[in-house]
């Protein structure tokens, strides 16, 4: 990992992991920052455990109000409704209420002063026969990544959702603002772009021991050394599961609460400026093919017509209609799964008794040569299928 960390700090973070009282846990983890070196390959890290650290905070003082009986206060985050969650994130005064209160019936203040917005707000969505919940964050700045004014909120609800909408202002310098947010983000560990490794360690009772589960490769190391690497950090009885093609440093940064993608699209509001499509341009040079660029204005509301395709797309969902037997019509609201996936991930998501009680399927199609045709569990599904699932 860049941060090389010394002995002594991953004996402490041991401490800090072992901690059950949350005052104990900040005690050890402001020890654990205090014995690792202050240089570039530690900002993240850095920036990650004042996190932990200000979530930690926040739960001693809601303990602290439910005691009391007093409010606790704003949630750090919104608890997901509909079929996706998508959050706007982006600078102040970029249009992010604006955006809220024409795109969903939430109502938000929009006043032109900036910090408007302190707590995260939900709106309803909807598209086609979907529902997307949309949720204005906090204005980012910086140091949001380590926890100053709403970064908490801000950056956990980006944590929680489903996809991003980064949002910018082509009647300022779009790619400060960009610049801004692309780097809140990678401080608090959340990717735009999809990591080649994906790591997940879920610690088990004493005595299950270590098990490796790689779903891809190892790079430049070998099972031995992440056994090593996680008995260094007290970690000897977990299941680890690696997708992709990893690194002894990706397997490291995901001991800390590793990295997590979201989908991302940049929305570009402002688009009747004079210097916005000057200014798009430069943007769409800069980020190339990384994201899509949208350009709108919430004045004029061009632009957002698009938007719900653009969001369904960027999600990587798909809509799977059911049927029961012997009855004509599917349903109206549809199973949103990802994209890729099969008759039995949908068995799954129905109820585990239709996963374990499989016995075929059979499937409405418009790619299909005739349809009904009947199918495995393997079969895979394309968005607007109708399925109907039969059991033993």
């Amino acid at each position: 990992m860049p941060a090389n960390l010394p002995a002594e700090a991953k004996s402490k973070y041991r401490e800090a992991s072992l901690a059950r009282k949350p005052e104990e846990k900040i005690k050890k983890l402001q020890e654990f920052m205090s014995l690792f070196p202050k240089h570039k390959g530690t900002e993240n890290l850095r920036a990650q455990v004042k996190r932990k650290i200000s979530l930690l905070k926040k739960e001693i003082k809601e303990k602290k109000q439910k005691k009391t009986g007093a409010s606790t206060g704003p949630k750090v985050f919104v608890e997901k409704e509909g079929d996706a969650q998508v959050v706007i994130l982006g600078p102040t005064n970029v249009g992010r209420s604006s955006l809220l209160s024409i795109l969903t019936n939430s109502k938000v203040a929009i006043l032109n002063y900036p910090y408007t917005t302190t707590v995260p707000t939900p709106g309803m969505f909807n598209y086609h026969d979907l529902q997307l919940q949309l949720v204005e964050a906090p204005a980012l700045m910086e140091g949001s990544s380590e926890g100053g004014s709403w970064g908490l909120q801000t950056l956990t609800s980006a944590r929680n959702a489903d996809g991003l909408v980064l949002m910018v202002d082509l009647s300022q310098n779009p790619i400060e603002q960009l610049s801004l947010i692309s780097r809140e983000l990678e401080k608090a560990k959340l990717l735009t772009r999809k990591p080649k490794a994906r790591i997940e360690i879920e610690k088990k009772h004493m005595g299950a021991k270590l098990k490796f589960i790689v779903l891809g490769r190892l790079i430049d190391c070998s099972v031995k050394d992440l056994t090593r690497l996680l008995k260094s950090y007290g970690i000897r009885d977990a299941t680890v599961k690696i997708w992709g093609e990893a690194t002894l440093d990706d397997v490291e940064e995901a001991i800390f609460e590793g990295k997590v993608y979201r989908p991302a699209i940049i929305l570009a509001n402002k688009a009747d400026h004079p210097k916005a499509a000057e200014r798009l341009e430069q943007l769409k040079k800069l980020v190339g093919d990384e994201m899509k660029v949208i350009a709108v204005s919430c004045t004029t509301k061009t632009g957002l017509e698009e938007l719900g395709a653009e969001m369904f797309e960027m999600l990587d969902i798909m809509r799977v209609y059911t049927k029961e037997p012997n009855k004509k019509d599917a349903s109206l609201r549809p199973f949103t799964i990802r994209k890729g996936s099969t008759v039995f991930d949908l068995a799954k998501r129905i109820h585990s008794d239709f996963y374990k009680q499989f016995s075929y399927a059979k499937v409405w199609s418009k790619r299909l040569r005739f349809s009904p045709q009947k199918v495995g569990g393997a079969f895979a599904l394309q968005d607007g299928d109708t399925v109907e699932l039969h059991i033993n």
